[in-house]
């Protein structure tokens, strides 16, 4: 299995209005062609079951933006509610497997549901994973508070088990959410760092991204460590560290 794990993929394509194209940044692009499966069979796994309107119309954006930077499909599913109980078939079809964004918990009992961790344990694709799909890749998965109310809840769940593909706890979105506030707290000092401690979190922003291929994880450029209550950066774009 080959795993990126990326924060946003995406961003908005100039001159286009809903529409997007690959991050290029830290070889992203480059990396994924060379490995890119030809003919490529993807599956797109939502961040839960029963919204199949919004399903559709987010897995047929992503497939728009993968086309747009170069990357063909012969199939591009989405898994959801509606054919969750074929996934065993769908996945030993696929070669290319897409862990979207979204709620994070939501879509941590989503898979726990399907089975998702055991569906892949004989996987040897590419999967790609968004976001939230790169946080549920752990083995034990940070879900940081992200919902108005969820900071301030007492039974908001903060550690899950994840798929466990990797030990690194990944968080996403670095530069959108450093400067933010939710439920009147300071996002990173009053919520992130309290919750570092005597656990390690990588902090990436959008654009970089964690290679996991052949026994070894990469982080692909600017990032932070997050570690018993501090935050120290750690590489700038263009980067790469050995994790």
């Amino acid at each position: 299995m080959i795993l990126f794990l990326t924060g946003n993929t995406f961003t908005d394509r100039p001159g286009c209005d809903d529409k997007s194209e690959m991050i290029p940044d830290n070889r992203l692009i480059d990396e994924l062609r060379s490995v890119f499966p030809a003919p490529c069979r993807a599956l797109y796994f939502s961040d839960g079951p029963d919204d199949f309107e919004f399903n559709d119309y987010i897995t047929d954006d992503t497939r728009d933006g993968f086309e747009y930077s170069g990357f063909q499909f012969e199939s591009f599913i989405c898994v959801d509610g509606r054919n969750a109980s074929q996934a065993e078939e769908l996945i030993r079809q696929a070669n290319f497997i897409i862990l979207g964004g979204g709620h994070t918990p939501s879509q941590n009992c989503f898979f726990k549901d399907m089975g998702l961790a055991d569906l892949l344990k004989s996987y040897d694709g590419v999967i790609w994973a968004i976001s939230a799909g790169s946080m549920n890749c752990a083995e034990t998965v940070y879900a940081a508070p992200e919902e108005d109310g969820e900071a301030l809840d007492p039974d908001y769940k903060r550690f899950l088990t994840g798929l466990g593909f990797t030990k690194t706890t990944i968080l996403p979105h670095y530069n959108y959410w450093k400067d933010k506030t939710l439920d009147g707290l300071n996002y990173i000092n009053e919520i992130i760092l309290p919750d570092s401690i005597g656990r390690t979190f990588y902090y990436i922003a959008d654009g970089s991204y964690i290679l996991v291929k052949d026994g070894m994880e990469e982080l692909r450029g600017e990032a932070y460590i997050v570690r018993n209550g501090t935050i120290k950066q750690i590489s700038a774009n263009g980067d790469t560290v050995l994790l």
